[in-house]
């Protein structure tokens, strides 16, 4: 892959060989950031599991970076009525179903109660390959709605290993204080690590590097 001559520059900034402090793996991050736009600081871990197994769950980050997120909420009747009241950007049943069938995607997460998944799993093709299909596993198919949307508007993410064992997420902004990110990253490593498989041998999480958006990989010591 061909790189341009800002991210090589930035390259040489990094000893690829060496693993930083957490700090200041942070700090070398938003030194080399190049673009001009605020880039997302993104997490990456490799983790010591079986192809067959799946590590995912939620964390509620302590300091949030993104703009409030679009919750799309399936229900009916008074959980409807909670989900409106609760600040939910859509709400509703067959409605959103359909308009989802015919293209319509305006949202960032999708919540559903469960007696609304019999219907909502038809967008299976639709949600799963975009990762906005509400599951029980990620605290998105609830009777608590107020509850989830809360959460939500606090800052909780998803982290899921991919087929490879790698666990790929963002967790903040360079123009964001390093102590800040340093804390959700922290964060997410003592959540995954929680998520440890009984069978496993050795060091769950292998590896860990932080990067911005368009710059290059800092490993980070753990």
């Amino acid at each position: 892959m061909k790189r341009g001559k800002k991210f090589i520059e930035a390259q040489q900034q990094v000893d690829r060989e060496r693993q930083y402090p957490l700090d200041e793996a942070l700090q070398l991050v938003k030194k080399v950031a190049f673009a001009k736009f605020d880039e997302t600081v993104e997490l990456a871990m490799n983790l010591n599991v079986k192809k067959s197994t799946t590590v995912r769950d939620t964390v509620v980050l302590p300091h949030q970076f993104t703009g409030e997120k679009k919750v799309l909420v399936f229900a009916k009747g008074d959980k409807a009525q909670e989900a409106r009241d609760a600040g939910a950007a859509y709400v509703g049943d067959d409605d959103l179903i359909q308009k989802i069938r015919d293209g319509w995607m305006d949202f960032d997460v999708a919540v559903a109660t469960p007696d609304m998944m019999k219907d909502v799993g038809r967008l299976g093709p639709i949600l799963g390959r975009r990762g906005l299909m509400p599951n029980p596993k990620t605290q998105t198919v609830t009777m608590d709605v107020a509850g989830a949307l809360a959460e939500l508007r606090k800052g909780r993410v998803e982290f899921r290993s991919d087929k490879t064992g790698v666990v790929h997420l963002a967790v903040g902004k360079v123009s964001m204080d390093a102590a800040k990110i340093a804390e959700n990253i922290n964060l997410v490593l003592s959540e995954v690590e929680k998520k440890r498989p009984s069978d496993t041998k050795g060091d769950f999480i292998q590896t860990v590097a932080v990067s911005s958006t368009m710059g290059p990989g800092v490993r980070v010591g753990l």
